[in-house]
C-alpha cells in the first residue's frame, strides 16, 4: 500500500479541490477501460466518457478558494452542471450532499469529513427511482461508512484515505457478484470503477503529494486483459436522456413522479433551483415536453444506446464518420451504417431543443405556426463535439467529420475546435471537413463515405475522395415564401417585401464555396419546380448521377412531384425521401422541397 508521507489535520478549500483533480486525473487516464467494462444499466460503452466529461467541466468552471465550504459547493454546482450519465449524476447528488453538509466556516477534520461523507450517502440514494445495489451507489456507500468507522482512530487524512481505500477496493470486486448481468460478463461496475479511480488520486494527493499524484501512469485496479462478454440483454428503452432545468423551489420528488412512467433509470438530483435529470426512454421528445413545466431547460443530451450498443460490440469499421443534423438522413439509413450525428439546436426564445431528437418536424411545424416568437437554430457547441470525439476515440482508430457548410452555420468550426484537444490527449487522429453543402448533399456525401470504408478506403483516400465529391454536389431548393428566410437575416426585408408584393416564388442554389445565391424565381410554385428540373436535366447532360434525394419542410406533394420527374430523368428511384432539419427549416419556413445530387 502507498507509504504516507506527512500528517495532515485539516483540510483547506484548495486542499480539497486539488485532491479532487487528481482524482479527476485517474478517470482521464482510464476512460478507455472503463467504456469498454460498461454493461450496467445498459451496455452503451460511455461510463468512461460520460465520468470525464463531469469532471472536465467541474476543472473548466472551478476557482478554488481558502474555504472549504465554499469549495465544495462550487464543486458541487459544476458537478451537477455537467455531470453526464447515470453514473456522473449520482456522484454529482454525493458532492452537493457532500457540500450541504460541510457547516459554514467549519474546519475540515477528519471528524467534520467523515460525518459529512456519511450524511451526503443519503443525498445520492434520494436521487435514484428504484436504488440498486452492486453500482457506483454500493460502493460510495461502503467507503462512506468506513470512513466514518474509522473517524476516531486516525487523526489524519493520509492515513485515514489510505485504510479506507482497501474497503474501497474490496466493496469494488464484489459488484460482480451482486449484478447478474455482471457477472456475466466478468467485470466490475463501470461506474463503480470510476470511482474507486477516483478515490485512489484522491488518496494519492495526500500520501504522494500533488505532482506525483497527477503523473502516477499506473494504477493498483488497472487490469490490463478485461474480456467482456456480449451481454444478450435486450435494451428496453433505446435512448439515455438528460436535462438540466432552473427555476425557483423545484421538488426532485414531484419531478421524479411527473416522469416517472416514461421510461427507467430515473436519476433526479441537484437542488432547489437547479435540478439535473437523467432517464432512459423512447420518447425524449415528450419527456422535454414534460421537464419544461416546471422550469427553464438549460441543458439536453441524448444518446442513442443501441448505437452506442452495436459500437462496442458490432462496429462496422475502424474509422468512425460524424455528421451533423442538418445531413438530413432518415433513421434508418444512419444505424444502417452506423453514423455518428451531432444535433444543432433549434430556439423559440429561451425554449431550446435539440433538432431531431427532442423535437421532430411536425412537432416543429406546429410550434413555427402558432409560435409568436421566429424560431432560429444555433450549431453545437464545441463541448458537446468534445464529448462525441472523446468517446468515438476510445473505440475507433481514426475519426472523419462532415459538415454543414462553413458559410451557412458556425458547426464546422465548433467540431474543427472540438478535435484538437481530443486530438493531443487521445493520439487518434481526426479530420474535420468542410462539406460546402447541406440537407440531401450533405447526407449523401456522408452516405458515400461509409459506402466507401465498407469497400476498405483508408482514412486519407477517402479524405481525398470527399474532396472531389464537394465539386460534384447540385443542390436546388423550391422556396413557397421569403417570410422566413427575411426574418432569418439572410434576405433583406426591403428585397423581401418586393417578393412577397410580386408573389415571387425563389429557387436557391449552393455554389461552389457552399453559398446560397438565388437561382431563379417564379410567379408560381409549379413554375419554380418546372425551373429547378429543367437546371438539374441541362447539368446532368452527359453525366452520371451516383445518387439523388429529397427533402422538404411539411411539403410532402412537391416532394413527390419531384420523385417521379427525377425517376424520368434518371431511371432511377430517390435514395431517400425525406423531411427537412428543423434547424434548416427555421430559416426557410415550410413549403421548402430540396433536390440534391451527387455526380460520379
Amino acid at each position: 500500500m502507498t507509504e504516507t508521507v506527512q500528517k495532515i489535520k485539516e483540510l483547506d478549500g484548495k486542499q480539497l479541490y486539488y485532491s479532487f483533480l487528481a482524482g479527476a486525473q485517474r478517470i482521464f487516464d482510464h476512460q478507455k477501460l472503463l467504456n469498454k467494462i460498461n454493461v450496467f444499466p445498459v451496455a452503451d460503452a460511455d461510463t468512461g466518457t460520460n465520468l470525464a466529461s463531469t469532471m472536465r467541466s467541474i476543472m473548466d468552471a472551478i476557482i478554488p478558494t481558502e474555504n472549504p465550504k465554499q469549495t465544495a459547493v462550487a464543486l458541487a454546482d459544476a458537478a451537477l452542471i455537467g455531470a453526464r450519465g447515470n453514473s456522473g449524476i449520482i456522484f454529482a447528488q454525493f458532492l452537493y450532499g457532500f457540500s450541504n453538509e460541510i457547516r459554514p466556516n467549519e474546519t475540515l477534520t477528519v471528524l467534520s469529513f467523515a460525518e459529512s461523507v456519511k450524511k451526503a450517502v443519503t443525498y445520492a440514494y434520494d436521487a435514484i427511482a428504484d436504488p440498486v445495489e452492486g453500482t457506483i451507489l454500493t460502493v460510495i456507500k461502503d467507503w462512506a461508512d468506513y470512513i466514518y468507522l474509522l473517524k476516531d482512530k486516525f487523526d489524519d487524512f493520509s492515513r485515514l484515505l489510505v485504510e479506507a481505500y482497501s474497503k474501497a477496493l474490496e466493496s469494488l470486486a464484489a459488484t460482480t457478484g451482486q449484478l447478474e448481468v455482471l457477472a456475466r460478463a466478468h467485470v466490475v461496475d463501470a461506474g463503480a470503477k470510476g470511482f474507486v479511480y477516483w478515490l485512489e488520486g484522491f488518496m494519492d494527493f495526500f500520501t504522494m503529494g500533488a505532482e506525483k499524484a497527477m503523473r502516477r501512469p499506473l494504477s493498483i485496479i488497472d487490469t490490463t486483459d478485461e474480456v467482456v462478454e456480449m451481454p444478450h440483454d435486450e435494451i428496453t428503452f433505446r435512448f439515455c436522456t438528460e436535462a438540466l432545468i432552473n427555476g425557483e423551489h423545484l421538488d426532485k420528488h414531484k419531478i421524479r413522479n411527473f416522469i416517472y412512467h416514461c421510461g427507467d433509470s430515473l436519476v433526479v438530483a441537484g437542488t432547489l433551483q437547479k435540478v439535473r435529470v437523467h432517464i432512459h426512454t423512447d420518447f425524449p421528445a415528450e419527456v422535454f415536453s414534460q421537464l419544461q413545466t416546471f422550469g427553464n431547460i438549460t441543458y439536453q443530451k441524448v444518446d442513442d444506446m443501441v448505437m452506442q450498443n452495436e459500437i462496442q460490440f458490432n462496429r462496422k469499421y475502424d474509422l468512425a464518420l460524424v455528421t451533423d443534423s442538418s445531413c438530413d438522413l432518415p433513421k434508418a439509413l444512419i444505424d444502417k451504417y452506423q453514423i455518428h450525428v451531432v444535433p444543432l439546436s433549434v430556439h423559440f426564445g429561451e425554449t431550446y431543443f435539440l433538432d431531431r431528437l427532442t423535437i421532430n418536424p411536425p412537432q416543429f411545424y406546429a410550434m413555427q405556426a402558432k409560435s409568436e416568437v421566429n424560431a432560429t437554430s444555433a450549431q453545437p457547441a464545441s463541448k458537446e463535439f468534445q464529448n462525441k470525439f472523446e468517446y468515438l476515440t476510445t473505440h475507433y482508430n481514426s475519426v472523419i467529420g462532415i459538415h454543414l457548410s462553413q458559410a451557412l452555420s458556425g458547426t464546422w468550426s465548433s467540431s474543427e475546435k472540438g478535435s484538437k484537444d481530443v486530438m493531443s490527449r487521445s493520439g487518434k487522429k481526426i479530420d474535420v471537413v468542410n462539406s460546402k453543402t447541406l440537407t440531401g448533399g450533405l447526407g449523401l456525401m456522408v452516405l458515400r463515405a461509409a459506402m466507401e470504408l465498407e469497400n476498405g478506403t483508408s482514412h486519407a483516400e477517402l479524405l481525398n475522395k470527399i474532396e472531389d465529391w464537394k465539386a460534384k454536389s447540385i443542390v436546388r431548393v423550391s422556396v413557397t415564401t421569403m417570410k422566413y428566410i427575411v426574418r432569418s437575416g439572410r434576405v433583406s426585408p426591403f428585397k423581401g417585401f418586393i417578393a412577397n408584393k410580386l408573389d415571387l416564388k425563389p429557387v436557391i442554389a449552393i455554389d461552389q464555396d457552399g453559398k446560397t445565391f438565388l437561382f431563379s424565381k417564379s410567379f408560381s410554385e409549379q413554375g419554380s419546380m418546372k425551373k429547378v428540373i429543367q437546371d438539374i436535366a441541362r447539368v446532368t447532360r452527359d453525366k452520371k448521377i451516383w445518387e439523388y434525394a429529397i427533402t422538404h419542410a411539411n411539403n410532402a406533394s412537391t416532394a413527390q412531384w419531384y420523385a417521379l420527374e427525377m425517376e424520368k430523368l434518371t431511371g432511377k428511384k430517390p435514395f431517400f425521401i425525406e423531411h427537412a432539419s428543423p434547424a434548416l427549416a427555421a430559416n426557410t419556413g415550410p413549403g421548402i422541397a430540396c433536390i440534391s445530387l451527387l455526380l460520379e
